[in-house]
């Protein structure tokens, strides 16, 4: 009889431990543990992380944030803590949650274009990954890094091509500034590089006349046979003279600063610089903003003619009369002007 008592109070424990594993088994892995209302949530986890901080992230989203902790615990995530963008589904369990936040790093979309320079550049990715401006900045600037490349402080914005690319939210500084080198290396296949070269400019050349027939115009129909016109000239040895490098010039004086010039006039012709090329002939240094890969194509292919000036069209905005001659040339330049003063557009 008192063995009997002894094997029943065992089995009542036993059921009792049972019954508690299985609670905790289904609290903690099986039943589902969010509170929020949409199909999913998102979290982003920096890679300095604790588990604290991840916590903290979670809790909101979570009904019970205990039986997390000890799964977490179970599982050792609290002491392996992965960097990354993570998303986390309306019903999903804290088993769910862990695997989700342990090994499944969403990639995110960055996409750029019309940056002037590598610090507006560094603004703008910052705000897409967890890497911040400074970082970006001091990354995108390294000399050693430029001259291994073939790049310097003039070129170096060109490394960059406007598109849309996917990345890891947790992508470093130094980790984008590489992918964006492979991107560029894709980019300039053999065929790229040798009709660069049959046009006799390096790629940093091609990407800073490329900069030029960008601010000249944005429509990609149009930027090959504005090409056409610059190599003409730096073919017979013309000054490019091309009012956009004179802009740039002057947004570098202080005098300039914070203003928007419409139109270039006589005084911007006088400007001391490298980029001024009424002054002086050839390619400006580098490049004078951030190119579209439409206007890269278009000094690779640029339309073959007899043009050496152009002037914007009145009449069709965005678009411009080609002349072969300074006498045509200056027709189209006043009917421009006449209309600019219409506009009382003086400066």
């Amino acid at each position: 009889m008192y063995i009997k008592k002894i094997l029943l109070a065992i089995l009542v424990i036993g059921l009792i431990v049972a019954a508690f594993f299985a609670n905790f088994v289904y609290k903690a892995m099986l039943k589902p543990n969010t509170a929020f209302n949409n199909e999913t949530a998102y979290i982003y986890i920096p890679s300095s992380a604790s588990y604290d901080d991840v916590r903290s992230q979670l809790e909101p989203l979570l009904d019970d944030i205990d039986s997390f902790d000890d799964l977490a615990k179970q599982k050792k995530y609290t002491t392996n803590i992965k960097a990354g963008k993570y998303a986390i589904k309306k019903g999903m369990t804290n088993n769910d949650i862990i695997n989700s936040i342990r090994s499944e790093n969403l990639p995110i979309k960055v996409s750029f274009n019309n940056q002037s320079t590598l610090e507006k550049l560094a603004g703008r990715i910052s705000n897409d990954i967890e890497a911040d401006s400074i970082s970006l900045i001091k990354a995108m600037h390294d000399s050693a890094f430029l001259v291994e490349n073939k790049f310097n402080e003039a070129t170096a914005l060109g490394m960059y091509l406007p598109n849309s690319y996917e990345v890891f939210w947790n992508t470093s500084a130094e980790a984008f500034r590489s992918r964006m080198l492979r991107e560029y290396k894709r980019f300039w296949t053999d065929t790229r590089i040798e009709k660069a070269h049959d046009n006799g400019l390096s790629q940093n050349q091609v990407i800073a006349l490329a900069s030029i027939v960008y601010e000249e115009s944005k429509q990609a129909s149009e930027q090959p046979r504005i090409a056409g016109v610059y190599m003409n000239r730096l073919r017979i040895g013309m000054p490019l003279q091309a009012d956009p490098t004179l802009k740039f010039a002057a947004y570098k004086l202080p005098k300039y600063k914070n203003t928007v010039i419409k139109r270039v006039l006589n005084v911007h012709k006088e400007i001391e610089s490298p980029y001024n090329t009424y002054k002086y002939r050839g390619l400006p240094p580098g490049l004078i903003a951030m190119p579209d890969i439409s206007a890269i194509k278009a000094v690779l292919n640029y339309e073959k003619h007899n043009y050496l000036y152009f002037a914007a069209d009145a009449k069709r905005f965005g678009y411009h009369k080609f002349a072969k001659t300074l006498a045509q040339h200056n027709v189209n330049a006043r009917e421009y002007q006449r209309y600019l003063s219409s506009q009382g557009i003086n400066k």
